[in-house]
Formats: structure tokens, sequence, C-alpha cells
């Protein structure tokens, strides 16, 4: 039995996974802010963490014990173009979806390395690896992690960890449903915005529950890859964009000579 902590597991995707690695019979230690948003998990622990408070991050990690697996998962979004973000919203957003996953790896990492083993995944986003205005912010913070990890993978293989990326598309988790927007007086960029982008971004939308079996599913595997798209649109997606010259923007659907035009 692997023992599994999960950060922002009070809804969406962090709280299919508690229940899926629950389900699979594993330890699971459910986080969240405030710890009475996960009554009704059927889970071994349930505390509150705060990804943005070091001192509360310390606190959970030393109450849950020995963790086999990391999934960090708590985070949020906004939606503006670049010219109307509010730099203090931006900043917060990166302390909460970029170091909150670096403050919750850095507190785990010591017992993982002195066992000389461990899984740390970060759930990051197909956002993390291309851009669908007005999501700029949210999408910095996803490219923002990408890198930490993939550093992290190379730093920590040597003590016998991992370290992997997991991209989902759009997941019908409600996390979209009441989302902060900002803008200039009269929106010069409501045009230019990628249809659809503030509700998703993406056709072909999975459930938590879908993206919570793929996530369970790559906890076990053997070996763990550094990224792996969650979700039949997200692999699509980002087989494209591996496909797509890097000399014009890429927006999904879009033929690269139409992409072009747009820059």
């Amino acid at each position: 039995m692997t023992s599994v902590l999960i950060t922002g597991a009070s809804r969406g995707i962090g709280r299919a996974t508690a229940a899926e690695f629950a389900r699979r019979g594993h330890r699971v230690v459910a986080t969240a802010r405030d710890p009475r948003s996960l009554t009704g998990l059927d889970v071994d622990q349930r505390l509150a963490l705060d990804v943005t408070d070091e001192a509360s991050v310390a606190a959970a990690v030393q109450e849950a014990g020995e963790i086999d697996v990391l999934i960090s998962n708590a985070g949020a979004i906004f939606f503006a173009a670049v010219e109307a973000t509010p730099a203090q919203q931006a900043a917060e957003l990166f302390d909460l979806n970029t170091l909150g996953s670096l403050r919750v790896a850095q507190a785990v990492l010591p017992g993982m390395r002195a066992r000389g083993r461990g899984r740390l995944l970060f759930v990051s986003s197909v956002v993390g690896r291309i851009v669908l205005p007005p999501g700029a912010a949210y999408q910095a913070t996803k490219w923002a992690l990408e890198a930490l990890v993939e550093a992290l993978a190379i730093e920590v293989a040597p003590f016998g960890l991992e370290a992997a990326l997991l991209e989902p598309g759009a997941v019908s988790s409600g996390a979209l449903d009441d989302v902060a927007h900002y803008a200039l007086a009269d929106d010069p960029y409501r045009a230019i915005a990628v249809p659809g982008a503030d509700s998703g971004g993406m056709t072909g939308a999975i459930t938590p529950q879908q993206a919570a079996v793929e996530i369970a599913d790559a906890a076990e595997a053997s070996p763990l890859p550094l990224r792996l798209p969650i979700g039949d649109a997200a692999r699509a997606i980002l087989a494209a964009r591996r496909e797509a010259p890097d000399t014009v923007p890429f927006v999904p659907g879009q033929p690269a000579a139409a992409t072009g035009d747009r820059a």
C-alpha cells in the first residue's frame, strides 16, 4: 500500500483523484485550505494545507507522516489579456500555482531522499505547453511549473526519485464556473481571444473521474514518464503542437498559415 498526499482535494480533479487512490487501496492524505471541504471523502487523513503558507505546508507534511507519492494539484485561474492583467493578481496566481507546488515539493523531498524512493506528480495542463488568450497569466504559471518540474526530475533521479507533469485538457470540474475576468475599458482585445478559451479553450472535456483514473494509472506506472497528457483531447492537442513550427503562434484547430496571419 502506497501513501499518497494530494493538495487541492476539496473539489474537481483533486477530490476525484483522492477517491480513486482510496478505491485502489492506497493510504490517502487529502488536503485543502479548509479541511471541512473534505467531508465525505473516504480517506485516511483529511488535513489543512495552504500551499501559499510555508508553515501550513510543513505542519501538514509532518502530520501526514511518510509520503510515497505527492499529487500537487492546488491551483486557481483568472482571465485577462496581457495588457489588462493586474500585476498583483498575477503575482498571487504564481504564488499559488507555481510556488505552492515548489513549497510542497520541498517539504516532502527530504523524507523521500532519506528513503531512496518517492514520486512527485504535478498537475500542469496542456496550456503549460501552448497559450490560449485570454489566459496568459494562468498559462504562464503552468509554463513556469513545467520548467521547475523538468529540472526537478533531473536533480532527484540520482536519489531514486521520480517527478512528472500531468497535462490535462479541458475538464468538466466546475473550476471555470465563477472565474474572475479583467479587461480594459471597451476591451479592445475582445475579438482577439481564442474562441472558447474562457470556458476551457478546448472541446472534448473529460470528467474529473476520468482524469483521476489516468492520474492514478500514471502514479502506478513503471517507469514514470516526464510528461503525461491526460485525456484524448490533450493527447491530440499536444501531438499537433509538436508538429507545428515555432515560427508562428500555435492555436489548436487552426492551420499554421492561418495562425501566422494572426501574428
